[in-house]
């Protein structure tokens, strides 16, 4: 379009031409696609070229901003927004965001922080939908697909247009190359890709170049979310989904990518190897169905985040008065709830540690603070894996982390081939490889998902309730069936409040159907407690199997919602004997204590949330206790 309109279209990131990027500064002029990481490199090491690139700036344009609302790296980019405010001319700019997957329109609104001048554009298109959900039960071999899975995925779509999508890096890896071989094996195209993070940027974009021309050709790309965004790939014809999606947000996303142009239906293939994963993928499922999507849980006061915008803001000004600094911190969009003396603070604990000093009135970059802000992992506000990159006769297939897996002369899966580990460059982080026949999957560190409480309430609901459905083949309603006969004895009928008690011998089974960060909170409190209760605890589930008579687990979670009302102490010594609980916030730990515990309760547990789920919960039995059938807790 810009290229009809003659409008310059300039892509900034830490390949782009040196010559072309210092050609716009001297003349600004068209569009520039920057990520936030490259925005805060320009404030941190030429924020002269900041105020001549942007001085005359008009209009911000956030493309699926719904994947930046509710994220650390949204609240980065708001914070940068601000300080953009600060170098422009007229000091303000128009922002649009476009979007097809947004649950709260007025949280985009307030993103940044100038609903007045913030324009969200919908995709509002509904188009027709051919869903089927399609079990294969799980081999002994954990995380292994079955072969009739395989066979049967390959049948699905030999002849389509597909992007496939499970739920980790190395599963697309898995699917792309065992896809290929059975395509060898029947004499099937050979067009079968993986695109994800840990493939070489050159490779993704062939793959996507690939995609986005070709007309006629079948092809299969094995994806994981890198694929969910605004990456013009053009129209496919599938969209497979293997395992449950962790979320509905990202099963629109996944879906969208199906029947693009105008009139194709969309077709969307849902397999599931284990009986839960069903279960939250047809809850998953009929949420989209009935338009819910999972509401925003913006942190209101990212310390962590302040934290490196104030280390940034002091390395752009090359050092500035303390007063200064938190005036600037203060006017920051996405700080306004944090206060003047909570910012103080902070910056006294970075004076502590090195990574700030004081000379005369001015705050400057400290010692230990050089290392901190001169390393290019000090752009983000995201953890990145420590990874080495792998390669062939000297080009770069992709890069992956030092696991014990990855040895000499063993062979590891990348960029759907197979390859054979000759050589390892620990000093250099390289890993020499050669093409081979067969393989493992390489294993990438990184948690799952946060599975929101309504999904699970509607699986609690679906096997409550005897509800049709027939986008399910006959081995997935014959695991609906079996879910449902073992849950038919406790006659549910409350699905917000009435959870059900597995009662065993010397054990019981709680399955509390409620979301990820009630479940995590639970497993916290569980573990405050001074006379421990051994306990497992099963996430696909939503489970904790209890070593509790039944007649004491009213008891013990009484006890647990006392712990939750009063927790900071708790949390406290936690962040003190475990610093590895704020792994997931990149800052963090840099933090003093006090607030690395804010951080912690408002950004990876809900204690409120587990509180008043506590409250209202309504136990019932499979066997009744002596006490009684069902228990109050309220």
């Amino acid at each position: 379009l810009c290229k009809y309109l003659d409008v310059k279209v300039t892509k900034w990131h830490g390949e782009a031409s040196r010559a072309e990027k210092k050609k716009l500064i001297q003349q600004p002029e068209g569009i520039v696609l920057i990520t936030p990481e490259s925005l805060e490199a320009m404030f941190v090491n030429a924020p002269y070229s900041v105020s001549a690139l942007f001085a005359q700036l008009q209009y911000v344009v956030i493309d699926e901003i719904h994947s930046f609302l509710g994220t650390d790296r949204g609240i980065h980019l708001k914070a940068l927004l601000s300080r953009l405010e600060a170098v422009t001319a007229a000091r303000s700019f128009a922002v649009v965001g476009l979007s097809a997957t947004i649950g709260d329109y007025a949280e985009a609104k307030r993103f940044t922080g100038h609903e007045d001048r913030t324009k969200v554009l919908l995709d509002r298109a509904s188009k027709e939908m051919l869903t089927t959900f399609r079990y294969f039960p799980a081999g002994e071999v954990a995380g292994d697909l079955p072969l009739a899975l395989l066979k049967d995925l390959y049948k699905q779509t030999s002849t389509s247009k597909v992007l496939i999508f499970p739920n980790s890096r190395g599963l697309a890896e898995v699917i792309a190359v065992k896809l290929r071989q059975i395509a060898d094996r029947v004499g099937g195209h050979d067009k079968y890709f993986s695109h994800h993070s840990s493939v070489d940027k050159e490779v993704r974009e062939y793959v996507e170049h690939f995609a986005k021309h070709n007309q006629r050709q079948p092809f299969c790309i094995a994806c994981t979310s890198t694929l969910e965004l605004g990456i013009d790939i053009g129209s496919v014809e599938k969209v497979v989904q293997v395992d449950a999606a962790h979320s509905i947000a990202s099963l629109i996303q996944r879906v969208g990518r199906s029947g693009r142009r105008d009139g194709e239906q969309s077709q969307l293939l849902l397999y599931a190897t284990k009986p839960w994963s069903l279960l939250q993928s047809l809850a998953c499922w009929l949420l989209y169905r009935e338009g819910f999507v999972e509401p925003l849980r913006t942190a209101t006061r990212p310390y962590d985040i302040l934290l490196h915008q104030a280390l940034s803001t002091v390395k752009q000004l090359s050092g500035c008065p303390e007063a200064e600094l938190v005036a600037r911190l203060r006017a920051n969009a996405a700080f306004g709830p944090i206060a003047a003396e909570q910012i103080i603070e902070i910056l006294a604990e970075l004076l502590r540690i090195g990574w700030l000093e004081l000379i005369g009135q001015e705050l400057i970059i400290g010692v230990e603070g050089e290392y901190v802000v001169n390393s290019r992992d000090f752009y983000s506000v995201f953890k990145t894996e420590p990874a080495f990159k792998v390669q062939h006769a000297g080009k770069t297939i992709g890069e992956i982390p030092l696991t014990p897996q990855v040895q000499e002369n063993e062979n590891l899966l990348l960029a759907a081939r197979i390859w054979k580990i000759k050589y390892i460059d620990e000093k250099a982080k390289k890993i020499e490889v050669v093409p081979a026949s067969d393989g493992k999957r390489p294993i990438f560190l990184g948690g799952g998902g946060v599975v929101d409480g309504k999904v699970r309430e509607k699986m609690l609901q679906l096997l409550s309730q005897p509800s049709q459905h027939p986008e399910l083949d006959e081995a997935s309603q014959q695991v609906l069936r079996e879910l449902r006969q073992e849950f038919a004895s406790f006659a549910l009928a409350d699905s917000a409040h009435q959870r059900p008690v597995l009662v065993k011998e010397g054990k019981l089974v709680l399955f509390t159907f409620t979301g990820t960060r009630i479940n995590r909170s639970l497993v916290f409190l569980l573990n405050c407690l001074d006379v421990p209760v051994t306990y497992v605890y099963q996430e696909e589930e939503s489970s904790f199997t209890l070593a509790l008579a039944p007649a004491r687990l009213p008891e013990l979670l009484a006890q647990l919602l006392l712990f939750a009302q009063e927790v900071d102490a708790y949390v406290e010594v936690a962040v003190r004997e475990n610093p590895g609980l704020l792994d997931f916030a990149k800052w963090g730990a840099s933090l003093p204590v006090g607030y690395q515990c804010a951080v912690l309760k408002e950004r990876y547990f809900d204690f409120e949330g587990a509180a008043a789920f506590l409250q209202d919960l309504l136990l019932v039995f499979s066997q009744p206790p002596p006490a009684a059938v069902a228990a109050d807790l309220a």
